[in-house]
């Protein structure tokens, strides 16, 4: 066999098509090291602080200086147009949608306005226009505690550093408007020197100790769950806890699943309102996410929120958690395929078909309830006494927190249908009980007919129905909004003139 160089000596040609092809090789390898020496100089120059400023910052903007990959997505949470077959991020009324949910919850704020959630961009402005509130001015109080801005702004950390959790619980929601201005963004999660997930809210780190656990153990894929429970999960306002402080607590201490927490209640005999109709002592449920969350197949298998509403994405050479959150409807390719290789039709198919199981039988117990509530009405205009409708109005208690517990679960059809399926039956099964015991104490009253129904078939109707001046409401809070927020805001602004930066 002859050699390279005998070859080359044959035909010339060779050797040039081989210091060609060494010359293309050559630079190709300096084009990859270039663009690895210049993507690690990028990571550099993109994860170094060009800007200090304090712990409890609550600008947005200024944590956006150091990180500009983070807070340019996180600014996309400003965008309402993403719909899906159940909500999405566009502003719902809920009422208009579901005019029962009225009655369900006549004599608590929720009747009065009741929107889907927009993105975090607009939490502040969401609290503030909310008849929920009310409209605190001329001397008047909000309904509301101050306790109610905790989970909306990162100025809530820095008001519990500088007063303490209780004194900043203290009082009605208007004393801290004027303080709490930024909506909800890095502070909320973020250690300010190491950008480390942190717990900014002391219930949750209650609420562990309480059940003997530490959270400074969690692991770093947990804290991607935990930064997240700090405000979606069931809480209630606790004031035993100290005097005239409606103390934010979670109902953890027999476990979080709606038994364990429905117990937690009715021990201490709580209430978070006595229904204006049936006189139910009610509870209602907030948004226990988390606590359902735990009980899908994703945290079994040490999948975290983030994984699926932040997950990670890459951008100029750089790696980064999309803070964009939002459905993972909205970005199937990111989120959902990650791990699962179906089609974006077959995988949205799927969701929507637990959904539609899970509304299906929840909505028939919400119909069961509003039954009951009227009917229960119904027996007190016949002369029932407390002693007759007290079991009566446990099972209307709790059926129709087991009905809010799958309601207010954002996102619970999908992360855990199997539970929240489990939670409606009992429910439904609850309040065809209660509604047996009221059908025998009517007869009983010398009643054995068909309560007549109201007609509740639009929002306005059912308002009406409970007594409800909402066009008077309105018109308080236009006053509100247009007279005592703009004060806010100056006073806001001429505050935040003086927080201290300065260049790295």
């Amino acid at each position: 066999m002859k050699s390279i160089s005998e070859k080359i000596k044959e035909k010339p040609i060779i050797g040039w098509l081989l210091f060609l092809t060494t010359l293309v090789i050559v630079f190709l390898l300096g084009l990859l090291a270039s663009s690895v020496i210049e993507r690690r100089a990028e990571a550099v120059f993109a994860y170094t602080p060009k800007l200090n400023h304090s712990s409890t910052e609550p600008r947005n903007e200024v944590w956006g200086e150091n990180f500009p990959r983070n807070y340019q997505s996180y600014a996309k949470t400003k965008d309402s147009s993403f719909t899906s077959k159940y909500n999405g991020n566009a502003m719902i009324d809920m009422l208009e949608v579901d005019p029962r949910l009225v009655v369900l919850w006549a004599g608590y704020g929720f009747s009065k306005d009741y929107n889907q959630g927009r993105g975090h961009a607009y939490a502040i402005d969401d609290i503030r226009n909310t008849l929920r509130t009310g409209a605190p001015i001329d001397g008047n109080k909000s309904p509301m505690p101050n306790t109610c801005w905790t989970c909306k702004s990162p100025d809530v950390p820095r008001l519990m550093k500088e007063m303490g959790p209780a004194e900043f619980y203290k009082g009605s929601w208007e004393e801290k408007g004027h303080e709490v201005v930024n909506y909800i963004g890095c502070a909320d999660c973020h250690d300010a020197k190491t950008m480390n997930l942190k717990i900014t809210r002391p219930a949750l780190v209650e609420a562990f100790e309480r059940t003997g656990k530490n959270i400074k153990d969690a692991t770093h894929q947990e804290m991607r769950s935990l930064v997240c429970a700090q405000c979606h999960v069931e809480y209630y306002f606790n004031k035993e806890k100290i005097e005239g402080v409606p103390y934010l607590t979670f109902p953890w201490d027999n476990g979080m699943s709606a038994e364990s927490m429905e117990k937690y209640y009715d021990d201490m005999g709580f209430k978070d309102w006595t229904h204006q109709l049936s006189k139910a002592p009610m509870l209602k449920a907030q948004h226990p996410g988390y606590e359902v969350y735990l009980t899908g197949v994703h945290a079994k298998r040490g999948v975290s929120c983030a994984d699926c509403h932040m997950p990670y994405k890459s951008e100029g050479g750089q790696k980064f958690t999309d803070h964009h959150i939002q459905s993972p409807l909205n970005n199937i390719a990111n989120s959902c395929q990650v791990c699962h290789r179906e089609e974006t039709a077959s995988l949205i198919a799927d969701v929507y078909e637990r959904q539609d199981r899970i509304i299906e039988n929840r909505d028939k117990l919400e119909e069961l309830l509003v039954h009951a509530h009227i009917e229960a009405k119904f027996a007190w205009d016949k002369g029932a006494t407390e002693e007759q409708m007290k079991a009566i109005l446990m099972d209307i208690r709790h059926a129709q927190w087991r009905w809010d517990y799958a309601a207010a679960s954002h996102g619970g059809s999908f992360h855990s249908p199997v539970e929240i399926g489990r939670v409606i039956s009992t429910g439904i099964s609850t309040i065809q009980e209660g509604r047996l015991k009221l059908a025998r104490l009517l007869a009983n009253l010398g009643y054995n007919e068909t309560i007549p129904y109201p007609d509740i078939e639009t929002k306005a109707k059912a308002q009406a129905f409970i007594g409800l001046d909402i066009e008077k409401l309105k018109a308080e809070k236009k006053k509100f909004l247009e007279e005592v927020v703009p004060e806010w805001d100056k006073i806001a602004k001429d505050r935040e003139a003086k927080y201290e930066t300065s260049l790295n």
